[in-house]
């Protein structure tokens, strides 16, 4: 018997709905890793709702291979998918597994990280990312196990090296520029900029095709797209969609969303419009933009309301 989380019991958590993903193993040897630049492979995670059926796989996942050992940028959102990803590494190098990035707490991005505990790699996160874990981390595990079983679902892992605001990873003939951001689509996201490829990883700060999903700040998301405007890629691995895309068109829309997103909350405020009539007027013109826009317009609508009633 399929078992699923409901909607309520993820927003009931104060969760990020699309941060509670299930493995099935058919739908995970169906993916493939792309290489999307010069060693730098990048799994497509599904346009769809967590389920037991769709591998667990709705995030972008991948790794980059340098002359001195490879980094592992996302994990996968269990034990298994993790498992999974490094195996497709061992497909293609034998070098060490040097480090691995966790881009925020969401576990479609960080609960693979434990099918690595053999390689014994620097584990690398944002600031906060520790505190994070340690508020959601045994809450997103119990919900992963009901749906996975808990020899599928890996344990928490916390980050080892903190990236405090800017840092490097010398890989021998490339370098991986990471930056700290501030509050933005949460409280933890980390990018990186590889010199190798001139790819920039901004992971979920950036969404394309798929609605971006808000569990942190407008306003700081807004910023801080702003502020990967400045990093000088020309294309970029989202944490949803296409392997890579073209930067400047991709947080276009992204910062059309946002920006009519907070206009609107913004003038519904103002207008002493109700939360609960608010979430099914506000941002309405986007819908034809985002898959997945009913699923997750409203709860967007929620967070920017409580953020900005207090301005």
């Amino acid at each position: 018997m399929t078992r699923s989380l409901s909607r309520r019991q993820a927003v009931f958590g104060g969760l990020c709905l699309c941060c509670l993903p299930s493995l099935g193993r058919a739908a995970a040897e169906a993916f493939e890793m792309r290489e999307v630049g010069p060693g730098v492979f990048v799994r497509c995670g599904l346009h769809e709702e967590a389920t037991a059926e769709n591998a667990d796989a709705i995030a972008n996942i991948g790794f980059i291979v340098g002359r001195d050992g490879v980094l592992v940028t996302e994990t996968g959102g269990s034990l298994a998918d993790g498992q999974w990803l490094r195996a497709e590494i061992r497909k293609r190098t034998d070098k060490l597994i040097r480090h691995v990035v966790l881009t925020h707490v969401h576990p479609d991005h960080c609960f693979g990280a434990a099918a690595f505990a053999e390689d014994k790699p620097i584990i690398i996160g944002h600031p906060a990312l520790r505190g994070a874990l340690e508020a959601r981390g045994a809450y997103y595990r119990q919900r992963l196990a009901e749906i996975l079983g808990a020899d599928r679902t890996g344990s928490v892992v916390y980050p080892t090296q903190a990236v405090t605001d800017g840092a490097e990873i010398d890989l021998g003939d490339r370098t991986l520029r990471l930056t700290a951001h501030g509050t933005a689509h949460t409280n933890c996201d980390l990018s990186m900029l590889d010199t190798g490829s001139g790819l920039l990883f901004p992971a979920d700060l950036l969404f394309v095709n798929r609605i971006p999903s808000l569990d942190g700040s407008l306003v700081g998301w807004l910023k801080e797209a702003e502020r990967l405007k400045g990093m000088g890629a020309a294309r970029a691995v989202p944490g949803h969609g296409p392997a890579s895309v073209e930067l400047a068109p991709a947080l276009a829309d992204l910062t059309r969303y946002l920006g009519t997103l907070r206009d609107e909350t913004r003038r519904a405020i103002a207008s002493d419009v109700p939360i609960e009539k608010a979430v099914q007027s506000v941002a309405q013109s986007e819908r034809d933009h985002w898959l997945l826009f009913d699923s997750y317009n409203g709860r967007n609508v929620t967070q920017a309301y409580k953020e900005l009633e207090w301005e």
